[in-house]
């Protein structure tokens, strides 16, 4: 029989807050398999950050560039037909469940919607809101943990749109009514009554920690005051960072809170990690129950990060490490041979696909652009310290603010576009993990800048980017914004 293959995915989880005593079942799939510090989402947002993870493309090439919540853009959150995805290439063969959120749409809709899908829905967003009404129960959050922001649609017109601020408050209904406890009990109910003749593809998509961050008890009250320090970022808006986040909802929203009132958001956003983590434990329990968990492929990862108040942001929606880099670990079935249990290497989240095929070996029914991570994990090649991952983000619930970014080795290179401006941000990210020091600001770094820009010019045009990569003057860059008294 073929391994089974176990995919958990959490949402809005920063890479940073594991491996610190809150996560002890996560860090187990690490201990036992393989950590990847350098992974980069492709889209540090829902839909198409999951549209490149499971279809191994960027969202320039298969379309899903947006969460599609306002109809007049609505069609650029779809997957372009003639692109598969992980559900159809293995829900055949191996008996495919997903339970929880799973924002991956296609032109032929919603897949959990589609009539053709061989995978069994086990919960969603959806059944989840009909479990509460049918028990008269509320949802966590509520208009006071949402703040009204402005949001452009297709950069032509203003709306006020609704989006999840930084309040916390305690979820009175009880555990038992939250988002992933109803997201575990599914998946467990599944596990149990699967076909056990056919391996088994689990995709488990938790919304934790993603906000409202109005959470149940024991996990509100689990965090003290007194138990983390918060990263020296947090409530900081550095004098060089993009003044062009003000006109996005990070900024918007995460300019409102001091560094005293982000410690309370990440509070409960620390017990949130945990409670995904006793989610995660159960179901890995379940898999050593059932005798399965030594012959599995275990992945854990996060569509994105979540800038908590880093650089005074809020949410993702940007290209700092807080928001684009992510967890990957992958545990394989045993007998494997793992040459290393670290991989420091740039990787992209659109070589998870490629890596799967690869060792599942599965034919994508479509080109894919991430490349195999499995010559790397066995030793046949050695680590590049000079790869490279790209990153886009097209707005939020329409085509509004949009950057672009390249991560080349140590380096970082983010442009910033809002109407017919543009701004550009450098950092060497080994020696300023936490990006405070905009190099663009200092000549010396002109020819890395360069470089990077091109190389980022070049993917826009390769991937068939709706943007085209401005004239970069690093000169005229400065000689504009030095003019300017540093904010």
């Amino acid at each position: 029989m073929k391994p089974h293959v176990i995919i958990i995915m959490a949402d809005q989880l920063r890479a940073d807050v594991l491996g610190k005593g809150l996560t002890p079942n996560i860090d187990s799939i690490a201990a036992e398999g393989v950590k990847f510090n350098r992974m980069y989402t492709s889209c540090p947002l829902c839909v198409p950050a999951r549209g490149a993870f499971f279809t191994g493309t960027y969202p320039n090439r298969n379309g899903s560039l947006i969460n599609p919540w306002e109809p007049a853009d609505a069609r650029y959150g779809d997957v372009k037909k003639g692109v598969g995805n992980l559900y159809e290439m293995m829900e055949n063969e191996w008996e495919s469940i997903h339970s929880g959120k799973q924002h991956l749409y296609t032109e032929g809709g919603n897949l959990e919607k589609r009539e053709d899908s061989a995978t069994q829905w086990a919960s969603t967003e959806a059944s989840y809101k009909e479990f509460l009404k049918e028990r008269g129960v509320p949802m966590p959050g509520g208009p006071e943990f949402r703040l009204r922001v402005p949001e452009m649609v297709n950069g032509a017109a203003t709306r006020v749109s609704r989006y999840s601020n930084a309040k916390t408050g305690r979820y009175e209904a009880g555990e038992e009514f939250y988002f992933d406890s109803y997201f575990t009990e599914k998946t467990l109910e599944a596990l149990k009554s699967r076909n056990r003749e056919k391996p088994l593809l689990l995709n488990a998509m938790f919304l934790a920690p993603h906000p409202p961050l109005q959470i149940p008890d024991p996990w509100y009250s689990l965090v003290g005051d007194l138990e983390f320090e918060m990263p020296e970022n947090v409530g900081v808006y550095y004098p060089r960072q993009s003044p062009l986040q003000m006109y996005n909802l990070t900024g918007v929203i995460g300019s409102k809170y001091s560094r005293k009132e982000w410690k309370e958001a990440w509070r409960v956003y620390l017990g949130l990690v945990a409670m995904l983590d006793h989610c995660v434990g159960r179901l890995l329990e379940e898999l050593k129950d059932q005798g399965i968990y030594e012959d599995s492929l275990i992945l854990f990862t996060s569509d994105h990060g979540e800038m908590l108040g880093s650089h005074s942001l809020f949410q993702k929606m940007c290209m700092y490490e807080e928001s684009a880099r992510v967890p990957l670990y992958i545990k394989f079935p045993k007998g494997f041979p793992l040459a290393k249990k670290e991989i420091r290497q740039v990787v992209e989240h659109v070589d998870v696909l490629p890596t799967l095929c690869d060792f599942l070996g599965l034919k994508a029914p479509h080109q894919m652009d991430g490349q195999s991570l499995m010559p790397l994990l066995k030793g046949q090649v050695q680590e590049n310290e000079e790869e490279t991952a790209f990153i886009q983000y097209d707005g939020n619930g329409s085509r509004s603010n949009f950057q672009r970014c390249v991560v080349k080795g140590r380096y970082k290179l983010i442009v910033d576009f809002f109407k017919d401006e543009t701004f550009f941000e450098l950092y060497n990210i080994e020696d300023d993990s936490q990006e405070r020091e905009n190099l663009l600001f200092s000549p010396q770094y002109d020819e890395k800048a360069r470089e990077l820009a091109a190389l980022l010019a070049a993917h826009m045009t390769a991937t068939g980017d709706l943007l085209a990569m401005p004239p970069f003057h690093p000169e005229k860059f400065r000689e504009k914004y030095q003019a300017f008294p540093a904010s």
